[in-house]
């Protein structure tokens, strides 16, 4: 059914006339004693999708419902419009024989936007549309704005992210992704506390900014006269759980890093971490891959996924290669064969890879591995095996020491996930602190700082543990195939236009 009151574009001078009729309208209506904005109860009981799904059910019986006036079209004493609700759109016959005169003269005069409250019977169109014949129509709510026009919409970009309430009424495929968005959360939690998992909160201000490399957010505590960070990561305080006794524990939480924007990176975005006592990096892939499928299993009802331009199957085995094996594969050269740190800043040279006067071997095979590997992983892979220098908090393996227990998923070419055996040995994580100092020290602003309370907290012995974190962000994108982390937070972070 077409509206035929807004079919153009309109200019700023009409723009500005049908906004001051509707203030008009509004001071008519209070004149009258009818403010559609007192206080009200509307008994809802109803929603469209409701009567969709289940219409033998719903034939012919009463039902009251609420929604936004979406279109109209008047036709003497008869009146078709579109309402929509939170799950969909629903036709409404509206007739003066039925409301009454002075209801439907009031009726003629709503516009497109203002919420109604429908009274009505259910039942078919001659043309076999699923309807609602009302038997009473109230103006719940004026709207003092015009929507978007059908035929354009609300295309802009940057004005979809800033007026997210307005994409989310003209644009139903956006609210169908945070729908799913929503749905993947909950599975997610689902899964975990089936597996024994218990769910904590932990601390968004801390005095030191821990667990992940990162720029954090500075505030200011009045009350103690300290500053304070926005955390960066979850992990430090969920280890302090596992120390505690908790075996296993998760946490989805916001996270804050003082960063960059882009389509993969937004400033502040949802982070789950999780503990796992007695497991270490292979129980964790095993969880990783098996809470991916059952995912999107639950959520889609399947477990393929298209993304761009890429036929994915998370219900395939996820490849496993170490970082050296991978970088080998995709440029011929084997770190294991690269003797020291001098032979490895010799081959970036010699392979246009730019580095730093600090970065040690393990470093420049990080960035061979970031250069020339990760745009090539499109299929779910592990990457396993992390040089030491850029994982400060896992383990070493015990037959390679340069290396670390630790892996990264990857698909299209993004990581998802990031995974240790985490170190639990004190000496060791102080050494790993002392070096990140250093690094800081020497201007990397994004090296880890030392958390004396956390090295304390190992003291007291923490069990051997695996530890994953997954991006709910990205993961949401890929499971709504959306191709900005804009498109799966509903306020992403704008610089405002002042």
């Amino acid at each position: 059914m077409a509206d035929h009151t807004e079919e153009k574009e309109l200019t700023k001078e009409e723009m500005s006339e049908l906004l001051q009729v509707r203030r008009d309208k509004l001071a008519k209506l209070q004149e009258e004693g009818k403010d559609p904005f007192e206080v009200m109860k509307y008994p809802v009981d109803t929603h469209s999708d409701e009567i969709r799904a289940q219409y033998d059910a719903f034939e012919g019986k009463t039902v009251v419902m609420a929604g936004r006036l979406m279109a109209k079209r008047v036709m003497g004493k008869a009146s078709f419009a579109n309402i929509q609700d939170r799950n969909g759109r629903m036709q409404v016959y509206v007739s003066k024989t039925d409301i009454g005169d002075e209801s439907y003269a009031d009726f003629k005069k709503y516009d497109i936007g203002d919420i109604i409250g429908i009274t009505g019977f259910v039942f078919t169109t001659k043309m076999g549309e699923i309807s609602v014949h009302a038997k009473e129509v109230k103006l719940l709510s004026k709207s003092l704005q015009i929507l978007p026009e059908k035929f354009h919409g609300l295309k802009d970009q940057e004005l979809r992210y800033r007026q997210r309430y307005v994409d989310l009424i003209v644009n139903p495929e956006v609210k169908e992704t945070f729908f799913k968005r929503s749905a993947i959360i909950r599975e997610i939690r689902n899964y975990l506390d089936n597996k024994g998992f218990l769910e904590v909160e932990t601390p968004v201000l801390q005095t030191i900014a821990g667990g992940a490399a990162a720029r954090p957010f500075i505030t200011h505590h009045n009350a103690l006269d300290i500053d304070m960070y926005l955390r960066i990561s979850l992990e430090l305080p969920l280890k302090r759980l596992i120390v505690g006794g908790f075996e296993r524990v998760y946490e989805i939480g916001r996270v804050f890093r003082n960063e960059g924007v882009s389509v993969r990176h937004n400033p502040e975005f949802t982070l789950m971490e999780l503990y796992q006592a007695y497991t270490d990096y292979h129980g964790m892939m095993d969880l990783t891959e098996e809470l991916f499928r059952t995912v999107a299993q639950n959520v889609l009802g399947r477990t393929t996924i298209h993304y761009g331009g890429h036929e994915l199957d998370l219900g395939k085995p996820f490849a496993r290669l170490t970082m050296v094996e991978a970088v080998k594969q995709f440029t011929g050269v084997d770190f294991d064969q690269v003797p020291d740190t001098e032979a490895a800043r010799a081959l970036a040279k010699e392979h246009h890879v730019e580095f730093e006067e600090r970065h040690a071997k393990g470093d420049i095979l990080n960035l061979f591995f970031e250069e020339f590997v990760e745009k090539n992983l499109i299929q779910p892979t592990f990457i396993i095996d992390y040089p030491v220098e850029i994982s400060p908090l896992t383990k070493r393996k015990p037959e390679k020491p340069d290396f670390t227990e630790r892996f990264e998923l990857f698909i299209v070419g993004r990581e998802y996930g990031n995974a240790y055996s985490e170190l639990n040995d004190p000496i060791d994580q102080r050494k790993r602190f002392e070096h990140q100092e250093a690094m800081r020290e020497a201007g990397d602003d994004e090296a880890y700082m030392v958390d004396e309370d956390f090295m304390c907290s190992l003291e007291y012995g923490m069990p051997p543990t695996g530890g994953l974190g997954i991006g709910i962000d990205r993961m949401v994108m890929l499971m709504t195939e959306e191709p900005s982390i804009r498109d799966v937070i509903l306020f992403p972070t704008m610089k405002p236009l002042q």
